[in-house]
């Protein structure tokens, strides 16, 4: 087996049209490709994928135990307060440790996503910067 690199992250989710406005307006990734039951969302790297969840299958989810979502912001403090005041649920406010600012949110389906600004103690590693959710 030769894997180039992760090519998209899957979520099943309950409510597509929830999720799509939850992770393109709210969270602010492009919708890249869309069909009836399928949505990729992102520009490069991985994407993340949102289709029909099963009614049958049980559905759940914890940070020790199930999927978590990650992605690198600027600045946490001001994520956080930007999606408080969106109404977006905050699984776990803002630690810091010696990799840098976290805090863990939930989407509609609550699936958690962990925002993560990393601290770079050699400021020549951190190329361009974030600012919110997108690169700078």
């Amino acid at each position: 087996m030769n894997i180039k690199k992760v090519g998209n992250v899957i979520l099943a989710v309950k409510d597509l049209d929830k999720s799509i406005k939850f992770y393109n307006e709210i969270i602010g990734l492009p919708i890249k490709n869309q069909r009836r039951t399928w949505v990729d969302l992102g520009t490069s790297g991985a994407l993340l994928s949102l289709h029909p969840a099963s009614l049958t299958e049980q559905h759940g989810n914890a940070l020790e135990s199930g999927i978590t979502i990650g992605f690198l912001v600027g600045d946490v403090k001001s994520a956080v307060e930007e999606l408080r005041e969106k109404g977006v649920k905050i699984h776990r406010d803002i630690v810091e440790k010696d990799a840098g600012k976290n805090a863990v949110i939930s989407d509609p389906d609550d699936y958690l996503i962990s925002l993560f600004e990393p601290s770079f103690s050699d400021k020549a590693e951190q190329t361009g910067g974030y600012h919110g959710f997108t690169p700078a």
